[in-house]
């Protein structure tokens, strides 16, 4: 791969130059025949505007077909609350209903789309044309002290579990402690003695264990933990960005080590430094950075791509999913090939997924 950076490719924008070499066709007829998924997205909550007509979230049906965006986990996320029965109940209340939610989305009009929750079921879907829903939850509050929890939330559809977000939970210490919710440095010393269950419980059902927003100590204890590869389903590299969200070199060998994947996200803080004045310093090419370093550390088997779109995730010239052609340019650019991209978008998160089916029990 080379390391030269060009101008951001024009797929998924409304824009016209001139291509002599015809290079922006090449690069959109591959970016075409590629499983695309994106595997962290999140949705507005309770007031959630309907994917499938026009809205202004950064992704919706018509936006992922215009953009060449096969398939999306949109994610049931639950804030970090108070560490009491109440706030539990009332977090698994939120997912629930988020996911419920999420599943309801599936249809016909104006486009096809399916909710698939094994590889298989989104393969075929992607493979008629229809675009694929899958679901995920994020943070592991909303399981509260309920291990039985884990295996409901597969019924209703879940793939994954992000196991904390910011805020230590009962589960584990998280990358960022919330201190207005009286978070010390360190909880658990990593995973507490019910974050380990939940991962074996997690193990059992068929959910992919993500460690986005753990603790280092937890990241590397669950790796160590878990009977299936781990995903850290939206982060970027320590060693480029030093933010406490990030995976330093250590934690990314320890992906590698278990089969696990990072999949990169577009969020610009942990992409870049700031500009003085706190606004997003990123690009396209940051990100695109990002993946180079995680691919030469660890392999381009344990790489992947996720947005965290509506979440705070979106980069000049990956601003929505209807610019999803843009992030497979840049790549072809870069000097990987159709093989390699396609196991960035999602040959590498399936092989992962089919994995935690596989030891579910």
């Amino acid at each position: 791969m080379t390391k030269a950076h060009r101008p951001a490719s024009v797929l998924g924008m409304n824009v016209i130059q001139a291509d002599p070499t015809g290079e922006t066709e090449r690069h959109a007829a591959i970016h075409a025949a590629t499983l695309t998924l994106d595997t962290h997205v999140d949705i507005p909550w309770p007031d959630t505007p309907d994917p499938a007509g026009p809205t202004t979230r950064r992704v919706d049906f018509a936006k992922m077909q215009a953009g060449g965006l096969k398939s999306v986990v949109f994610i049931a996320f639950v804030p970090q609350g108070p560490l009491t029965a109440e706030g539990h109940a009332k977090a698994g209340a939120r997912a629930e209903a988020m996911l419920r939610a999420i599943a309801a989305t599936e249809g016909d009009a104006p486009l096809r789309r399916r909710v698939c929750t094994t590889p298989d079921q989104l393969e075929s879907c992607t493979a008629a044309g229809d675009l694929a829903i899958l679901l995920g939850v994020e943070n592991g509050y909303a399981m509260g002290e309920d291990l039985g929890r884990l295996a409901l939330w597969r019924r209703l559809g879940a793939i994954y579990l992000t196991v904390t977000h910011d805020g230590h939970n009962a589960l584990s210490d998280a990358a960022r402690p919330r201190r207005d919710l009286g978070d010390a440095e360190i909880l658990h010393g990593g995973l507490s003695a019910l974050g380990r269950a939940a991962i074996q419980e997690m193990n059992r059902v068929g959910l992919i264990v993500d460690v986005s927003h753990v603790a280092r100590s937890a990241m590397l204890q669950a790796a160590e933990l878990s009977r299936t590869p781990i995903v850290a389903t939206h982060a970027c590299c320590r060693s480029l960005r030093d933010h406490p969200r990030n995976l330093d070199d250590v934690q990314l060998d320890a992906l590698r080590d278990v089969g696990g994947l990072i999949q990169i996200t577009a969020v610009g803080g942990f992409l870049r430094a700031p500009q003085p004045d706190g606004a997003s310093a990123a690009t396209l090419a940051d990100y695109v950075d990002h993946v180079d370093y995680a691919v030469r550390r660890i392999g381009i088997d344990h790489v992947g791509l996720s947005s965290d779109f509506d979440g705070g995730g979106g980069v000049p010239g990956w601003e929505d999913a209807s610019m999803t052609g843009a992030v497979s340019a840049e790549l072809l650019r870069r000097g990987y090939g159709p093989r390699e991209l396609a196991l960035l978008w999602s040959g590498n998160f399936l092989r992962v997924w089919r994995a935690t089916l596989r030891a579910a029990r």
